[in-house]
């Protein structure tokens, strides 16, 4: 079921959240809504399943308008964040309730939930109650819920936000092979880039209720349109020098780093300038030498993260395969793979 928004608009009283916002969504996509807190992402899912009606615009389920519809009328199955699971049923009951409301069959109810249970992996915990579930069975049982109803359309509102580590990595991996499974179109919002990263086929960065730029994981990593979406994506995050343009090269400091780079070539000398690097683009392996003094290690267990000042105060993340011989105090030569950094206009954007 493909999704269109078209130039959706919204606003709460005079304050404009979203405008003329275009995006689609294709026929059994995954698409992440990534973003910080505050940015419309939460806004647009919840106009797309029925809770916010748009102030403009349209939003279509293939070629049926639903912009008017009610929740219950568009066939949406949604995921919270607090699950909201029935404390005083069972989690058979809590699954089987979207159908015993449209008044469905005792027997077909038990069938259904009994398959949909054994897609989700808790057909052993269909007699208990929420309270005697875990956080990751609790997500489960939320998910089987959802997906009994054989929805057009499923809406992830920040699902994996109250589960520990170990239990989100987990939760990942199973949503992603349950929505591949059913072919299901789905939406998920988060504010995390490792779950967007690793759970969809795209990913929609959103800022100040504006969309900044949509594409593959991979694609957004590697070819950031604006300082922000540099920014958002990686961890250990990325790292920005300040400097300016010096004939064709960009140059840190009066005495600093200096390097020839096509994206400067042509920008006006003094012009102000940023520099992307990624902690994975400087180390040990081959490039421009780069000296400067480590102030912060940190082990990773297979990889080692370090912060290195620059003589000019400006600071470098490197991470590495595990040493043992770099710690902080040291003064140390590595390398930056000029090729693979980003530079940035004063303005954010990507020259």
């Amino acid at each position: 079921m493909r999704i269109l928004l078209d130039k959706f608009s919204k606003s709460f009283g005079s304050t404009r959240i979203i405008e003329d916002m275009d995006l689609e969504v294709g026929s059994g996509e995954m698409l992440a809504l990534l973003g910080p807190s505050g940015c419309g992402k939460s806004t647009t899912l919840f106009a797309v399943c029925g809770i916010h009606r748009p102030t403009s615009g349209r939003i279509l389920f293939g070629d049926r308008d639903v912009t008017h519809l009610p929740s219950q009328e568009r066939n949406v199955g949604v995921v919270f964040q607090s699950y909201a699971l029935y404390p005083h049923m069972t989690v058979e009951e809590n699954i089987g309730f979207p159908l015993m409301v449209k008044r469905v069959a005792s027997a077909d109810i038990k069938k259904q939930v009994a398959d949909i249970a054994a897609l989700v992996h808790i057909g052993d915990l269909l007699g208990r109650r929420p309270a005697q579930l875990s956080g990751g069975q609790q997500q489960r049982v939320a998910l089987a819920r959802a997906l009994i109803r054989r929805p057009d359309v499923l809406l992830l509102d920040e699902p994996l936000a109250n589960l520990d580590a170990k239990l989100r990595l987990e939760m990942r991996s199973e949503i992603r092979r349950l929505q591949k499974e059913t072919g299901i179109t789905a939406i998920l919002v988060t504010h995390d880039q490792v779950e967007a990263m690793s759970m969809c086929d795209r990913i929609a960065i959103m800022k100040s209720g504006e969309i900044v730029q949509i594409a593959t994981p991979s694609q957004m990593y590697n070819d950031p349109r604006t300082s922000f979406v540099a920014s958002f994506l990686g961890n250990p995050p990325i790292s920005f020098l300040k400097g300016r343009a010096q004939q064709g090269a960009f140059v840190l400091g009066e005495n600093g780093l200096r390097l020839p780079l096509a994206a400067v070539s042509g920008i006006a000398d003094g012009t102000a300038l940023s520099l992307g690097v990624r902690p994975e683009h400087f180390g040990t392996a081959g490039g421009v030498p780069v000296e400067g003094k480590v102030v912060f290690a940190e082990t990773q267990g297979r990889e080692n993260l370090y912060d290195v000042v620059l003589p000019d105060g400006s600071v470098l993340r490197s991470i590495q395969p595990v040493r043992d011989d770099v710690k902080p105090g040291d003064c140390v030569r590595w390398n930056l793979d000029s090729a693979s950094t980003f530079v940035f206009a004063e303005d954010g954007q990507r020259l």
